[in-house]
């Protein structure tokens, strides 16, 4: 079994959004704004290769945007560049078998569509494979609150809606692709029904919690998103999952955070908090029976 990181298009997003009541003078030590005082973030996501399937979880924010909103949010990159990144490592979009989306916001599954085209409505991609979003995360996206609406494109909803290969998933679920065992838990704290991965495999576990701990700075407890539906729900499911991560010494992988793809995590007994530890730049584990991360 293989496990990588591959790079959707990168954009930019609000510092203030992105940190919640952090002031700036905390957040800025961490991550640079540019005059508008926004943040560049990657969208990653992650390419798992087993022996008889091609398995994405998310697609980043991908190209579908027109120009206008391109350039609102900052994503300068007009090519789709997950298509890119996986046309890297010898994969074709109609090789890949399954997609899992955790939620259905654009940055995390815009990568579904086709790059925009003037006169031409964006397409869904990935013609052979199976699309599983959690059922509240669907209900969600497609019944939204006024207040998160605008992260939703319902162009998306319903060509996943009509394509017929739109699997729902419930929470604590458990799937099995030849070597990989998938279990699934259910975050409310950032949006109701964001469904994140548990991967195993031989004796190893990886988090794909998408953004639930976007990156190594949210790994902080008090930190929280403007974005976030419900902070104190989401401060509290972090604080499980971290303790369970340090607990295992497992790793998890980060959907935003501008310069590492996954990390682990320790307590700070000193500072009272989790901090990431052995970040590394890219995920590459190429074999079964010795898992290799590569910096």
């Amino acid at each position: 079994m293989q496990l990588y990181s591959v790079l959707s298009n990168a954009y930019k997003l609000d510092g203030g959004a992105m940190f919640g009541n952090a002031a700036k003078a905390v957040w800025e030590r961490w991550i640079p704004a540019d005059e508008q005082n926004r943040l560049c973030l990657t969208t990653r996501a992650l390419l798992v290769i087993t022996q008889k399937e091609t398995i994405l979880f998310e697609t980043g924010i991908g190209a579908y945007m027109e120009p206008k909103y391109r350039d609102r949010y900052g994503v300068n990159e007009p090519e789709h560049m997950l298509l890119k990144s996986l046309a890297q490592k010898g994969i074709s979009p109609a090789d890949v078998t399954r997609i899992f989306i955790s939620h259905l916001h654009f940055d995390h599954a815009g990568g579904l569509l086709s790059a925009w085209q003037e006169g031409k409505e964006p397409e869904l991609l990935f013609s052979n494979a199976k699309y599983y979003v959690g059922e509240e995360a669907w209900e969600r996206a497609t019944h939204p609150h006024p207040r998160d609406k605008a992260s939703f494109i319902p162009l998306l909803n319903q060509q996943l809606a009509q394509s017929h290969r739109l699997v729902m998933l419930k929470k604590n679920d458990v799937l099995s692709f030849d070597e990989l065992e998938l279990h699934f838990f259910q975050s409310d704290g950032h949006t109701p029904g964001l469904l994140c991965a548990d991967l195993r495999y031989d004796r190893d576990r990886l988090i794909y919690a998408s953004d639930l701990i976007p990156g190594r700075f949210w790994v902080h407890l008090p930190i929280s998103m403007g974005y976030d539906r419900f902070p104190e729900l989401l401060i509290d499911e972090k604080n499980a999952l971290l303790t369970s991560l340090a607990k295992e010494n497992a790793w998890i992988f980060y959907v935003h955070d501008p310069d590492f793809a996954v990390s682990k995590v320790q307590y700070d007994n000193e500072h009272k908090t989790f901090v990431a530890v052995d970040a590394l730049k890219d995920l590459a584990i190429g074999s079964r029976e010795i898992p290799i991360m590569e910096k």
